[in-house]
């Protein structure tokens, strides 16, 4: 491949990872900022959106429907997810700091290489979360061995094998 080529491959590939082409790849309008710090999404139906690489600092996203949601690569911090659905969400590489999910549902969620320091899950559904090499602390996965089961449906893997429950 030439010089030229190579140039002309690039540029496109830029063009095609950085702009959208049509309005069908926008997000909702809830989120077309990157970043959303103090937002009420309380009850918001956001249910199969790609929302990749968001800041969403000390939000309330309180029963709030984000099944089927692509939250790859986002950060959420002190945010408040109580009996919000997750079910089938994609929170690979996610980083979830000090985030609520009590009565939350993680059912089928994938959350490999997710960071999850000082979440809280009091009464949370995960049935066939894959949480390969997450980073939880002991006592979190203790908690979450407790109702561990099911394999998720995508990924193939155990919930009970990708926590490392005994």
């Amino acid at each position: 491949m030439n010089f030229l080529t190579k140039l002309i491959s690039g540029v496109l590939a830029c063009v095609v990872l950085f702009f959208p082409l049509t309005a069908q790849a926008q997000t909702s309008t809830v989120f077309e900022r990157q970043s959303l710090i103090s937002a009420d999404l309380s009850r918001e139906n956001l249910s199969g959106e790609t929302l990749q690489l968001r800041e969403i600092s000390d939000a309330n996203l309180t029963e709030a429907n984000l099944s089927h949601t692509d939250l790859r690569g986002s950060i959420f911090t002190e945010s408040v997810m109580v009996e919000a659905n997750l079910e089938g969400a994609n929170l690979t590489f996610t980083v979830l700091n000090a985030v609520d999910f009590t009565g939350a549902n993680l059912s089928q969620a994938i959350l490999e290489d997710a960071i999850l320091s000082r979440a809280k899950f009091e009464n949370t559904t995960i049935t066939g979360a894959d949480f390969s090499n997450a980073v939880l602390d002991n006592s979190q996965i203790d908690q979450l061995c407790k109702s561990a089961e099911g394999v998720n449906e995508e990924t193939g893997v155990a919930t009970r094998d990708s926590l490392g429950c005994l």
